[in-house]
């Protein structure tokens, strides 16, 4: 596999192990949030669900940031009711928000509960009131797909701010998403991709494929080694 062939890719680093990586990536969250708290005084945050990004919230939330001037928001959330174990934003509090010292009008929840359709709509009057965000933390899943963006489904090609998802390959069938024009726009858009369940979409990427995830423009690619094909 040549990484240097990754669609779309502003930069790929490639880590020895998933402790390497969760803690190159938290380092980069907190040399960033400096950065836009000193020049705008305020970082807007996009946190991702699943397991590769769960291991950089355990190394985020012991670094120094000044979270009084971050603001978090979600990548996607399943249609689920709140507090319910699956949705993102449930682990995202066990893991980090409930470790740091963080204004709760600071955490924007996607409100998924109501419904896709509706949760969709809410978040995006929210974001249309948001300058620009940051950065976007995004993980990838054996299919290719990126936050709730999967392949062949229409919530992919949707050019929306957020978008309702259903039919999900993966349960639950209803999820939000922010679109792919969304992800996009961001300053900063970073994949976080380990382990060997990856080789594959990794190997399709590598050769032009436009999984979702390869279509998010100049983002910057961390990988464990475990990821790589062969």
């Amino acid at each position: 596999m040549n990484i240097d062939n990754l669609p779309n890719a502003k930069a790929v680093y490639v880590h020895d192990t998933l402790d390497d990586l969760s803690l190159a990536v938290a380092q980069r969250v907190k040399a960033s949030a400096a950065q836009a708290i000193a020049v705008r005084g305020v970082f807007h945050l996009v946190l991702a669900g699943g397991e590769t990004p769960r291991r950089c919230y355990e190394k985020l939330r012991n670094l120094a940031i000044d979270w009084a001037h971050v603001q978090i928001y979600f990548g996607d959330e399943r249609c689920l009711p709140r507090g319910d174990a699956q949705r993102n934003d449930t682990m995202i509090r066990a893991t980090l928000l409930e470790h740091i010292v963080i204004p709760q009008a600071n955490i924007h929840c996607i409100p998924s509960e109501l419904g896709a359709q509706d949760a969709a709509a809410a978040y995006a009057a929210m974001l249309e009131r948001v300058a620009a965000l940051d950065m976007v933390l995004l993980g990838m899943g054996e299919d290719g797909h990126t936050a709730s963006l999967f392949p062949c489904n229409p919530a992919t090609e949707s050019t929306a701010l957020v978008v309702p998802v259903f039919n999900s390959p993966k349960p639950p069938p209803e999820r939000v998403s922010l679109g792919m024009r969304t992800l996009s726009a961001a300053r900063q858009k970073i994949f976080l991709v380990a382990g060997a369940g990856k080789r594959s979409a990794l190997e399709q990427l590598s050769r032009g494929v436009l999984l979702p995830a390869a279509r998010v423009a100049a983002a910057e690619w961390h990988l464990d080694r475990a990821a790589l094909p062969g």
